[in-house]
């Protein structure tokens, strides 16, 4: 048997007026879920603990099947194990994304433009951050370069306990009160002013700006936390798993839980992504022996912090084409397999930022494909009208897995 899980990041959404009242899921052309939904089972799974922040890390932790209760330590140190970071006991990371802050000039009076910068390349970030470093470095702080927009700074007995608000809950906002509070704030707010004097006339942001994209201009530190527990997959499951992502965070997941970590050219973590290429890995990593792969795709959730409704309904029906329907072809000589389908937490268009609601999800098992119900469809009403609830997220890969 093999398994495979997609995941569409922030794919589940509220219903828009916008689009007569219906969400992203229900407006997208979506025919290679609907039709496996007909013979699957669907429901509704609650990814994010109570208590806990609605964020990817902590819903992804679910998903794979781990309680982020018991081994949730933080955001960034999962991206810094996928970065090939080493982390000591002593160390604190901390995201650092490249931001496009507005221009008055007290950092205190600026808003929050743009959380990923007109989501950077990679090639212009890594430029920026290596300066950022060079600049700002020095005994138990340290900058590494990540992909596009998302970076790491370890930061040697650094706080836990100091706040920080992720950037792209605040899209559109006076900066002031979301600054660092807390142990520690002083260090974080001056490494964040001091890296807007070496932004602000860098020549990657000089080349922007005339291109009129928008510049790279500040750093935005959160997403703090120590060397995660990650127990192992293939020790909890007995399969041998395999994860294809472009971001940091899923992939760092996987690493922590001895999975092989799969790069695919193209993969952007955006809508721009290579949408085929993950579904073609993917196959691959089965033909080769893997039990498990886990396909996440950050498009849908990228389009809802940026507000960009038809965007996100494009991002769905590419994956359900691009991806879905290149794994059913390439499946379909394969032994039987049982798939499922998923976001990890809503982004509603709404409201741009992360929520804690339910998502919905559906199981397909190649050995059982009679049709079940007629009128099922994948959106968020039709899991919600079946009943069936998973209350304990991380408890939803022993129902996949049939544990």
């Amino acid at each position: 048997m093999k398994y495979i899980i997609i995941l569409g990041d922030g794919m589940a959404d509220w219903p828009l007026d916008e689009i007569g009242g219906r969400t992203p899921l229900e407006a997208a052309e979506k025919p290679n879920m609907d039709r496996l939904i007909k013979s699957g089972i669907a429901g509704t799974v609650h990814t994010i603990p109570e208590g806990m922040p609605a964020g990817s890390d902590v819903a992804n932790l679910s998903v794979f099947g781990f309680d982020p209760r018991t081994c949730y330590t933080g955001r960034s140190p999962l991206e810094a194990i996928s970065m090939g970071i080493k982390l000591g006991s002593d160390d604190t990371a901390l995201r650092c994304n490249l931001v496009t802050l507005s221009n008055e000039d007290e950092y205190e009076n600026r808003s929050m433009i743009d959380y990923s910068a007109g989501e950077i390349t990679t090639e212009e970030a890594s430029a920026l951050i290596k300066d950022v470093a060079k600049a700002l470095n020095r005994e138990g702080i340290a900058f590494y370069p990540g992909v596009s927009y998302r970076h790491c700074l370890i930061w040697k007995n650094g706080p836990l306990d100091i706040r920080l608000t992720p950037p792209h809950d605040i899209s559109g906002k006076k900066i002031a009160e979301y600054l660092p509070k807390g142990p520690g704030r002083e260090i974080a707010i001056e490494l964040m002013k001091k890296s807007t004097e070496i932004l602000n006339n860098h020549p990657v942001n000089i080349s922007r700006v005339e291109r009129g994209l928008n510049p790279a201009n500040s750093i935005w530190l959160w997403g703090q936390g120590k060397k995660p527990e990650v127990p192992l997959f293939i020790e909890k499951y007995g399969l041998c798993g395999s994860v294809i992502s472009a971001v940091d965070l899923v992939k760092g997941i996987g690493i922590a839980s001895g999975m092989k970590s799969v790069n695919v050219i193209g993969a952007t973590g955006n809508l721009k992504t290579n949408f085929k290429g993950k579904a073609e890995a993917a196959l691959n990593e089965l033909r080769e022996g893997r039990d498990l792969v886990y396909i996440h795709v950050e498009a849908p959730d990228e389009c809802g912090h940026q507000g960009q409704l038809k965007e996100k309904i494009r991002a769905i029906e590419l994956i359900d084409r691009e991806v879905l329907g290149t794994l059913l072809d390439g499946l379909a000589d394969m032994e039987p397999y049982r798939l499922m389908v998923l976001p990890d937490h809503p982004t509603p268009i709404a409201i741009r930022t992360h929520c804690a609601d339910p998502v919905p999800f559906f199981i397909y098992d190649s050995r059982k494909p009679e049709i079940i119900n007629l009128e099922a469809v994948y959106t968020e009403a039709y899991a919600k009208s079946t009943g069936l609830v998973i209350r304990e997220g991380h408890t939803l890969m022993d129902r996949f897995l049939e544990v």
